[in-house]
């Protein structure tokens, strides 16, 4: 079973758990602490990927390291570590997030414009990604003075380019096909 599927069962075997004891936002929470623990910390993540460390002292060393965390959240990790899973626990907290996300409605954006936009932009700009999109949206703004002008917009797998040097790019292929 390929890890990506494996991921997306086990956090949404988690998020079930979670939705029936009301736990959602504890265990997101849970997650988010572990998710900044793992990026800042190399040590921790090449010991979940070893092979050579058992799932045991995998899951001990887990629960002494995020001892202040809820009891689903640490069974859930204990789990992980007894299934030979430790190495996917980072993939587990992305699919969680992506499945909160669209069990509630929201859906995460990625804009980058050539200027920085302001306060009234970015709420217009965002309004219309949400009726566009029908959901709530949750906008990551980004600058690229390389745009020249415009926004790029990024929704899941799609990209809406609105850039002068996209547009431009156009141009080009629309010239040289005519010479």
């Amino acid at each position: 079973m390929s890890s990506t599927i494996a991921s997306r069962r086990y956090a949404r075997a988690l998020l079930e758990v979670a939705e029936e004891d009301g736990l959602v936002e504890q265990v997101a929470g849970d997650l988010e602490v572990i998710r900044e623990t793992l990026d800042g910390s190399r040590e921790i993540v090449t010991m979940l990927k070893s092979p050579v460390i058992k799932g045991d002292t995998k899951s001990r060393i887990l629960k002494e390291v995020f001892s202040g965390l809820s009891e689903k959240t640490l069974l859930f990790i204990n789990l992980l570590c007894r299934k030979k899973r430790a190495a996917i626990l980072a993939d587990v907290i992305d699919e969680y997030s992506a499945l909160r996300d669209e069990r509630a409605g929201i859906v995460n954006v990625d804009v980058t414009s050539a200027v920085e936009l302001d306060e009234e932009q970015s709420k217009t700009l965002i309004e219309g990604l949400a009726g566009y999109t029908g959901k709530k949206v949750r906008a990551r703004l980004s600058l690229d003075e390389r745009l020249l002008g415009g926004v790029t917009v990024k929704i899941g797998d799609t990209i809406l380019d609105n850039s002068v040097k996209h547009q431009l790019q156009l141009l080009n292929i629309a010239l040289s096909e005519n010479v």
